[in-house]
């Protein structure tokens, strides 16, 4: 529900009055942050990060997809470009 709202447009602030239950993902994505802080990783996590931001710091969420969709590639898809095809029975 709170993703389906923000995507909606409602700033985190509006869905936070109005709920009356917990949305555990959203604390999951500032233990999460804190962790990868921590353990220098947030480059590693762009999603994750950009969930954070949207979530905690007020980042539209057209914002977040645009710098996901616009940023380099990484390892993530390393093993697709590098695929070859092979035999398991070899």
């Amino acid at each position: 529900t709170v993703g389906y709202r923000l995507g909606k447009g409602e700033t985190m602030e509006e869905i936070r009055e109005s709920m009356t239950e917990v949305a555990e993902g959203v604390f999951t994505a500032k233990s999460l942050h804190s962790l990868t802080q921590e353990l220098g990783l947030s480059d590693e996590m762009p999603i994750c990060e950009q969930v954070y931001e949207v979530i905690w710091n007020a980042k539209s969420v057209s914002q977040a997809v645009g710098e996901l969709m616009d940023r380099t590639p990484g390892e993530e898809l390393d093993h697709i470009v590098n695929l070859t095809p092979h035999s398991p029975h070899k």
